[in-house]
């Protein structure tokens, strides 16, 4: 399979290294010094492209992909997605999109979801939540967290809007976001009562679960349309 990398930092070294150890070649990268190369054979010839870069230029790379017919894979957060359905639509192509490719996040995305429908039973309970991250992620809460909270949400009858940090009311889900150091991603869950608590927390040890994914995402997307998401990935899997 042909890839084209869109960003070039440490996720993408990453993910090159993963996608030439599972038989792939690398077509293309493209970074912020050679955004020319949207338009260049090399890149046209991919594919898919996976894109991990900044939330202020993710919906511009998209964009470049849908124009080039070339089937893309995103993990950059912080960004609306709404922004590119009907462009989406109107290109016939092909966008891959989670807020976390580690298959074991998505594990705990059901692992959560499962939880908070058993404590929707036991209002003595109160739920937040904390994610750790590396002092280069720039959107807060992650997207990670938002999807939890998002599961939480609907399932916990009690709790009605996510917001950050404190929560100002009973109905709110607080998400308290810190960063520091290097860390790949800590993401913990907490129902708290006056007799005890229930705790779950999904610690990754490295970038190489997120770019494992990436990879195994975009061998899916191939052949595909239309816009894929994680929980597609995963009925194929378990097939």
């Amino acid at each position: 399979m042909k890839i084209a990398l869109i960003g070039y930092g440490k996720m993408g070294k990453t993910i090159e290294k993963i996608a030439k150890n599972r038989g792939h070649e690398i077509v293309s990268i493209i970074d912020i010094d050679n955004l020319d190369d949207f338009e260049s054979d090399a890149f046209k010839s991919a594919d898919v492209a996976i894109e991990f870069t900044r939330p202020d230029v993710a919906i511009s790379n998209v964009r470049q992909c849908f124009k080039a017919n070339v089937p893309v894979v995103c993990g950059t957060t912080g960004w609306n997605l709404q922004e590119v359905k009907a462009e989406l639509e109107e290109s016939d192509g092909v966008l891959f999109w989670s807020s976390n490719f580690s298959l074991g996040v998505n594990i705990f995305f059901a692992v959560n979801k499962y939880l908070a429908k058993l404590m929707n039973k036991f209002d003595n309970y109160n739920v937040e939540m904390t994610e750790v991250h590396h002092i280069h992620k720039l959107d807060a809460p992650s997207g990670t967290a938002i999807t939890l909270a998002e599961g939480i949400l609907e399932n916990l009858e009690r709790k009605e809007d996510w917001v950050k940090e404190e929560e100002k009311k009973k109905t709110d889900l607080a998400i308290k976001s810190i960063r520091e150091g290097e860390v790949p991603g800590i993401h913990t869950i907490v129902y708290d009562s006056d007799v005890d608590s229930i705790t779950i927390t999904h610690d990754a040890k490295s970038r190489e679960g997120f770019a494992l994914g990436a990879v195994v995402a975009a061998e899916f997307t191939v052949g595909k349309r239309g816009l894929l998401g994680m929980h597609d990935l995963f009925d194929f899997l378990t097939k």
